[in-house]
């Protein structure tokens, strides 16, 4: 669980939801700021005074469908681009089965008792794109506690090769923080892990799952080779304390 020292913390400011897990956490963030119409040069000062308070910088993950007053807000101050990542999208349907894992790989749902070591190899699946933190590896084990989804490992000749989360959020299977360290890459275990997530949310009901990738990578042509499509691009823009 999230160390309770941390101060973690939320607020809804301008639309969006702003979120501080630690300063180095990668979910210290906003989002959805802006899509509920405008946004005033007040609310921006609130919104970056949460993090600035908190020794954090200023992260908005900044969709291109939020109120164009945001945009002209951030122009006028020191933000940088941060990076950008694409949000895909797939309809589920009833009884819908995946094709299975090629030989020797497998995925299952992961036991409450393996919650540190799903934590730990997930981030470092994640060692080539973010450094492996206690703050990292702090945040996977809070999607495990997530009460709404379920985590899945993913196993390449019955060694554990990596693992991801499925959460569900008004009839929308969310699939998320997945990874599969550097040795067992090109070896199926994603598409193991996707299919096993899918598989579960299709027995809950849902109708359509969503992910976000970072572009142009395996991740994503994995994903869109399972059927989903991008349906917009995100900014993430970053001002630093001082």
């Amino acid at each position: 669980m999230l160390d309770p020292g941390l101060g973690a913390a939320t607020e809804e400011i301008a639309g969006g939801v702003v979120a501080f897990t630690g300063v180095d956490s990668p979910i210290t963030q906003a989002l959805g700021v802006g899509l509920n119409g405008p946004v005033t040069g007040a609310e921006l000062d609130r919104l970056e005074d949460f993090f600035f308070s908190r020794g954090a910088a200023v992260a908005i993950e900044l969709c291109p469908f939020a109120d164009r007053s945001l945009v002209e807000l951030i122009a006028k101050r020191p933000y940088r681009l941060e990076e950008f990542s694409n949000v895909l999208v797939r309809e589920l349907r009833e009884g819908e089965g995946f094709v299975g894992p090629v030989p020797g790989v497998t995925a299952r749902e992961a036991e409450p008792d393996e919650a540190q070591m799903y934590a730990r190899l997930v981030a470092e699946g994640f060692d080539d794109t973010a450094r492996v933190t206690q703050a990292l590896i702090n945040v996977v084990e809070a999607f495990f506690r997530r009460g709404s989804g379920r985590c899945f490992l993913t196993f390449v000749d019955g060694q554990a090769a990596g693992g991801g989360s499925v959460a569900i959020n008004d009839g929308i299977a969310e699939l998320y923080g997945a990874s599969t360290l550097i040795r067992f890459r090109g070896r199926g275990a994603q598409t193991a892990l996707l299919n096993a997530r899918m598989t579960w949310a299709v027995k809950r009901g849902c109708a359509m799952a969503t992910t976000t990738t970072a572009p142009g990578t395996t991740s994503q042509r994995n994903f869109e080779r399972a059927g989903f499509r991008v349906v917009y691009s995100r900014t993430k823009m970053i001002r630093r304390p001082g």
